[in-house]
């Protein structure tokens, strides 16, 4: 919906072109002059009156100039622009190269994990995630379950999946609130019987519910 201002300018610069497009017409012509009255006795007749002048030619005045819209920025800049921006993505590839190089993170599919190899219970490694722009991992295939593995089998520990116990005993939703639909329970799990709402992953891949409270290793995806 336009604002109130967005509304008027369109308003005045309609009724300005409509305006503009009207044609010209002439102006009424003035009345006839009367001629004066004839004198007595050799006296001069009474001057004639002028004829009233007739009115302006023009209807709206003279023209307003049309509204003009402002120019962008010149091509130069969008020039530099472009190279800035070129270059600062031939940089971030390079870096990311060099950090997959090292094991600091590891790509997978859209996702990149990332590990500080800190182990702090469940709320403490969530906020470690955020505080980056990021969130628990969360393995949604097999796949991304093998990439989360590789980085708990680096540290050679226990850790945290982006998931937790819902309402209901057994069913576990992502962070997001929407439901697991891939799993990796390690057998006989989940057992916790709504006492253990969080998720850990094994060193083999398999998962565990535990509780929310142990110290675990922070992966976090983004």
């Amino acid at each position: 919906m336009l604002s109130y201002s967005s509304y008027m300018l369109t308003a005045v610069t309609a009724l300005l072109v409509t305006c503009n497009a009207l044609p010209k017409y002439p102006g009424i012509p003035g009345l006839p002059s009367i001629p004066g009255l004839p004198g007595r006795d050799d006296l001069k007749g009474q001057t004639r009156l002028s004829g009233l002048k007739g009115a302006s030619g023009s209807l709206v005045g003279p023209s307003v100039k049309h509204l003009t819209c402002p120019q962008g920025p010149p091509s130069s800049l969008n020039i530099e622009l472009h190279k800035v921006l070129v270059n600062l993505k031939h940089r971030l590839s390079r870096l990311k190269c060099v950090l997959v190089l090292k094991g600091k993170i590891r790509e997978v599919g859209e996702k990149i994990l990332a590990s500080n190899g800190k182990k702090v219970d469940f709320a403490s490694a969530l906020a470690s995630c955020e505080d980056a722009r990021g969130t628990l991992a969360a393995p949604m295939n097999e796949e991304e379950n093998k990439a989360i593995l590789g980085i708990v089998k680096k540290y050679n520990r226990y850790a945290y999946l982006g998931m937790k116990e819902g309402e209901h005993s057994g069913q576990f939703k992502y962070l997001n609130g929407m439901p697991v639909n891939y799993t990796k329970w390690h057998q006989n799990e989940p057992n916790g019987k709504r006492t253990e709402k969080c998720v850990e992953m094994y060193t083999d891949g398999s998962w565990n519910d535990k509780k929310c409270n142990l110290r675990r290793l922070t992966i976090c995806e983004f």
